[in-house]
Formats: C-alpha cells, sequence, structure tokens
C-alpha cells in the first residue's frame, strides 16, 4: 500500500509539473517587448504611471482629430491628461524632433525651437462631485515657452520633479508645411481574392515646392484609423504625369478592411445604454458590466456608424467635462470556447492608445469559457474592437474576430516626408485625411 500510495504521489508530482510548464507555455509567451516594464522613453504614445489616465492630443477645438497642426501658423495643439493621485505635481515636459520612423532626428532642440528646452505644465484643475478624485492638467502648444520651427514628427515628454528619469506620458504629434496638393479616394480592392475583404487608397501628389527625385526624396506613409502597427510605409509612386505623381499600387495600397467598431455608453451611472448588461455600485466606484461579445469574423457586414476607434468624453448632468466626469471599471467579456495557444486577444482602440499592453490583454476564463478584461475609463462613449496579436509578431490582426469587409467605414490618414541630400532632417510637406464612405 505505502508502494502504490509513493507511486501515486510521485505521478501527482509529475502531472503537477506538466501542467504548470504547458501553463508556461500557453500563456506566458506574450507578443509584448521585453523593456515594457523599463522606464525608459518610448517614442510612441505611452504612459509610465499607472495612475495616469484619458491622455488627449488633439489640434484645439478638435477632439476628434490628428493631433496634426500647420507650420507657422495660429494653430494649437492641446494636450491633456489626469492624474489619478488627486495630489497636485509638478511636472515637466520636452519636446524632440523625430524621423518618419519615429527615431530622434538627433538635431539640437535650438534647431527646431525657440524657447527653453525643459518647461513646466502650470495650467491645472481638481476633479469635482466625482467619486475618484484626480487632477486635470493642460498644456497649449506652441505657447509663450515654446515654439516650434520646423516641420515633421514630434514626441512629447512629460516627467515629474523636472528629473527626465521619473517619466510620465510621452505623446507623437506632426506639424506639417502643407505644400503637397494630395487628391485621395479609397475604394474596393481591385485583386479578384481581396475585393471583399481589403481597401485600396490611390491618390497622385502635386508639389508646390521642386523635387529633384522624388521616387528617392520622398517618403509617403498612409495609416488605418489611428492604428500605427498595419501603417504602409514608404510607398513610391508607379509613374509621374503633368507633374502629378502617381500611386496606384493595386499590389502594396491595401488594408483588410476590418469591421465597424463596437462601442458602449458610460456617461449616465444610473442608465444602462446599448451593450451594458448592467451597472454596479461596489462601493465605493461604480462598475459597468458589457454584453458579452460575440465574434464576428463569419458574420454579414452590417453598417453601424462609430468614431472610428477613437472616444469622446461625455456625462449625463454636468457642465465642465474636463473634472466632473467620473471614473468607472469597464469590464469586457468575449465568448470563445477554447483559449488561443500562439498569441494574445486585447481590447483595442484609442482608448488603449492603439497599443498591446498588459492593461488591455484579455486573460482566460476556463470556467465561462470567455476572454475578460477591466479597464478604468472615464465616462463618455467609446468604440472598441477585439485584436488578436500572434506571438513574436507586431501587427495585430482583426479580421481574426471581427471578420474583414470592403464595406466598412475607416479613416485614412496620408503623410508625405521630404528629406533632400543637403538636409539633415524630414520635413513634412503634406498631410492628408480621407474617409472610405468619402464622408470628409
Amino acid at each position: 500500500m505505502r508502494k502504490v500510495a509513493k507511486y501515486n504521489l510521485l505521478l501527482l508530482l509529475l502531472l503537477t509539473m506538466v501542467n504548470i510548464a504547458f501553463s508556461s507555455i500557453v500563456f506566458s509567451n506574450d507578443s509584448l517587448p521585453d523593456y515594457y516594464d523599463d522606464m525608459h522613453l518610448r517614442f510612441e504614445n505611452h504612459e509610465y504611471n499607472d495612475l495616469i489616465k484619458t491622455v488627449r492630443m488633439y489640434p484645439e477645438f478638435k477632439l476628434l482629430e490628428e493631433p496634426v497642426i500647420n507650420l507657422n501658423s495660429k494653430e494649437h495643439l492641446v494636450l491633456d491628461f489626469d492624474d489619478l493621485s488627486s495630489e497636485t505635481k509638478d511636472y515637466y515636459y520636452k519636446i524632440i524632433h523625430c524621423s518618419s520612423n519615429w527615431e530622434s532626428s538627433e538635431l539640437s532642440y535650438s534647431d527646431y525651437m525657440d524657447g527653453f528646452e525643459i518647461n513646466q505644465i502650470r495650467d491645472y484643475d481638481f476633479s469635482f462631485n466625482t467619486y475618484f478624485n484626480y487632477v486635470h492638467y493642460s498644456l497649449l502648444l506652441p505657447n509663450q515657452d515654446v515654439q516650434l520651427k520646423l516641420s515633421g514628427n514630434y514626441l512629447i515628454q512629460v516627467f515629474e520633479d523636472y528629473d527626465e528619469d521619473k517619466l510620465v506620458l510621452s505623446r507623437r504629434f506632426y506639424i506639417v508645411e502643407d505644400r503637397v496638393n494630395i487628391d485621395a479616394k479609397i475604394k474596393r480592392a481591385s485583386l479578384i481574392d481581396k475585393m471583399d475583404s481589403h481597401q485600396e487608397a490611390v491618390f497622385t501628389l502635386e508639389s508646390s515646392i521642386a523635387i529633384n527625385n522624388p521616387y528617392k526624396d520622398l517618403k509617403v506613409i498612409i495609416t488605418q484609423n489611428g492604428r500605427w502597427d498595419n501603417r504602409l510605409d514608404n510607398l513610391k509612386p508607379i509613374y509621374i504625369n503633368d507633374g502629378k505623381l502617381v500611386y496606384n499600387n493595386q499590389q502594396e495600397n491595401i488594408f483588410p478592411g476590418v469591421n465597424e467598431f463596437r462601442y458602449f455608453n458610460t456617461k449616465d451611472i444610473k442608465f444602462e445604454s446599448h451593450g451594458i448588461e448592467k451597472i454596479e455600485f461596489i462601493k465605493p466606484y461604480y462598475h459597468f458590466y458589457l454584453n458579452e461579445s460575440q465574434q464576428r469574423r463569419f458574420k454579414v457586414y452590417f453598417y453601424d456608424e462609430d468614431l472610428d476607434g477613437d472616444y469622446s468624453i461625455d456625462i449625463a448632468n454636468g457642465r465642465d467635462l474636463d473634472i466632473e466626469a467620473d471614473y468607472v471599471f469597464v469590464h469586457f467579456s468575449l465568448s470563445y470556447d477554447v483559449p488561443i495557444v500562439d498569441g494574445n486577444i486585447y481590447v483595442y482602440g484609442e482608448l488603449s492608445d492603439w497599443a498591446f499592453n498588459p492593461d488591455n490583454k484579455m486573460k482566460y476564463d476556463f470556467e465561462t469559457k470567455s476572454y475578460n478584461c477591466t479597464l478604468l475609463l472615464k465616462q463618455g462613449y467609446y468604440n472598441y474592437i477585439y485584436a488578436y496579436l500572434k506571438d513574436g509578431e507586431q501587427k495585430a490582426d482583426i479580421g481574426y474576430l471581427e471578420g474583414n469587409h470592403y464595406q466598412t467605414e475607416n479613416n485614412y490618414f496620408i503623410y508625405v516626408y521630404l528629406k533632400e541630400n543637403s538636409s539633415r532632417f524630414e520635413r513634412l510637406i503634406g498631410f492628408h485625411k480621407i474617409n472610405s464612405l468619402n464622408k470628409i
């Protein structure tokens, strides 16, 4: 009997070790870079502090637009964010000129801006009548401390106590010269095998400045909605016709059409609006439970007007959205029979900075057979979608769970860069936004 008991114990230990090893393979092989937990500067939209929420950068009075303004204009950009620590901090910022690949252009700050290299954020206000106490910070660019002199890609980094090692957030933005006329349209893909699932960008460029070698000196990038992971990079013209550069490559100028975004509304804590299964007050905060989602990969396309992945802060009763909107916990659930073994599923969109981080990664629940995730979000109207990211890759597959349809409404952004032999940096000489349904 003792031998049998000993054998059973050894067998149990062996099975436990195998189960742990299997779980490690299934759930620990993330697609995230090794440096995620490091506090080094990342040249992308990112929060380095868990208490920093709802970071937005946009043209003044245009909250749902890309952070792009014209060089030497009277336009401004707004950066605002909330600090849930509820205590005022000494926040400072620094601006870096970047290449089209989002690397430092290595210019001295005096080359691309007038003013001091490091400046303080002085505009803040306290939340009012909210369960979550927070401080709302806001910054206007350019301002009396900073004037930008060059076009191109820029990164603003915010840090605490004049210490760049105490990073708080980073955000991308753009200054454009508007020296290129861009005539573009989005249509159904021309390739037979892509016609039902993809969209094709067709456009021409006509520059108001002389470009000696457009095939070498110009770089064109197209992005879909707010995503950067699936961008079309370094596109070249097919031919030149009467001074116009024609970009009509049926093989390269295509994007998966994906699907319309899912959405929910948390502006009213007493009303279960579309997509909300129930609202609970679990002292001391509110929790919104969304209806359990189903895959849409094989479902027929259905048009539903959305914000193309964006969100807007809103409340049912109040005047100042910046400080009167509260924070609530939002619970996401996606029905799925078995866990995916070669990748992860993420809640994706502007609400996640169009990034793949532990916060928006869903966890599988064997008991309910579903993927689940909880996000702390400011009250408002939100778009989201489920993204599958295969291990070892950086480009997400939206169609894996949501399907791809050529009819889907998407926003596209065209960026035109110029770098001549004599120049030390890339100028952003053109920017254009185009909607697949020609709404813009």
